[in-house]
């Protein structure tokens, strides 16, 4: 496909608005995909990633291999979603910080608008779709209910969340934030970011190339082979993660993490009517509203360039 200057800046556009809503947990990159009109050419493009690209290299050289894996496409994009998620990240870490419950308001919104978006794509229900569902769903809870892991800043774990979190690039409706926010690493990687900490964000890119190459082949093979079951179960896993991100918590139980600082361990879930403190009722319930139909704009959007 021939394009011009201006279409791969257009693209990096693209790159930018996926990156911020990977920032954001509660919005998918991949939404922003399918939305843009870029979500084949992207599944196609990282499926193109395997060992016949190494066959064109030695045989016709790295121009043909550039061209096979779609390299122009791939490099603007991904240039545009780098330089939002390093803009994005101070201004997020410095909201979690000084104004939780509204930014927490705002992702439950959006993540609440994100089931609908994702449960509307099931084609049709029977037993074993609402099975899935419910299973998604109580997995997802008991995960929100265990202690929180967010001291947790081991090589292997950094690894896996990055891998696990970079699905969400190729999932309409599924934040990689979201699932960083559930492993207890969205703000330990957010800080690394921040901080230029270049060994951890080695270690997490590391992950999430090796997640995105390996589950984008994975998810074409489910979505092909048990579309409305896979649907199901991440619509089920978002709902019953909404307990993670409701923004009044009574905090039951401290830890010290590897700086020596005082980090929530155990949480509960509370009324804003019971929470101890300014529980910012009214910006908080705007906020989720205003998140709740961002969403749906959005997809509103998508159905008209569909």
């Amino acid at each position: 496909m021939q394009r011009s200057f201006k279409d791969y800046f257009i693209i990096s556009l693209k790159g930018l608005a996926m990156g911020a809503a990977d920032v954001v947990p509660g919005v998918s990159g991949g939404t922003i995909a399918f939305i843009s009109g870029i979500y084949e050419e992207l599944i196609t493009s990282l499926n193109n990633i395997n060992f016949n690209l190494i066959k064109t290299l030695k045989s016709d050289g790295l121009k043909a291999t550039w061209h096979q894996l779609n390299g122009n496409f791939l490099a603007a994009l991904f240039t545009g979603i780098g330089i939002s998620v390093l803009s994005l990240a101070k201004g997020i870490e410095w909201l979690l910080h000084h104004h939780p419950i509204l930014l927490w308001a705002f992702f439950f919104g959006l993540v609440l608008a994100s089931i609908i978006f994702i449960g509307k794509q099931i084609t049709k229900w029977k037993i074993s779709t609402i099975s899935f569902l419910i299973l998604g769903a109580s997995i997802a809870f008991y995960i929100t209910q265990l202690p929180s892991l967010s001291a947790n800043q081991s090589t292997w774990f950094l690894f896996i969340a990055g891998a696990l979190a970079i699905c969400a690039m190729i999932l309409p409706g599924i934040s990689g934030a979201f699932i960083l926010v559930l492993l207890g690493a969205y703000q330990p990687i957010l800080s690394a970011v921040n901080n230029k900490d270049i060994k951890t964000i080695a270690i997490v890119g590391c992950g999430a190339i090796i997640g995105l190459l390996s589950f984008s082949k994975l998810l074409k093979w489910l979505f092909k082979n048990y579309h409305n079951l896979t649907l199901a179960a991440l619509t089920g896993f978002i709902l019953g993660s909404l307990n993670k991100i409701w923004p009044w918590k009574k905090i039951l139980s401290y830890r010290i993490n590897s700086k020596g600082e005082q980090i929530p361990f155990l949480e509960q879930s509370i009324s804003p009517f019971s929470f101890d403190g300014d529980n910012k009722l009214f910006f908080a319930l705007l906020l989720m509203i205003i998140g709740f139909f961002t969403i749906i704009i959005l997809e509103k959007l998508g159905n008209k360039k569909t």
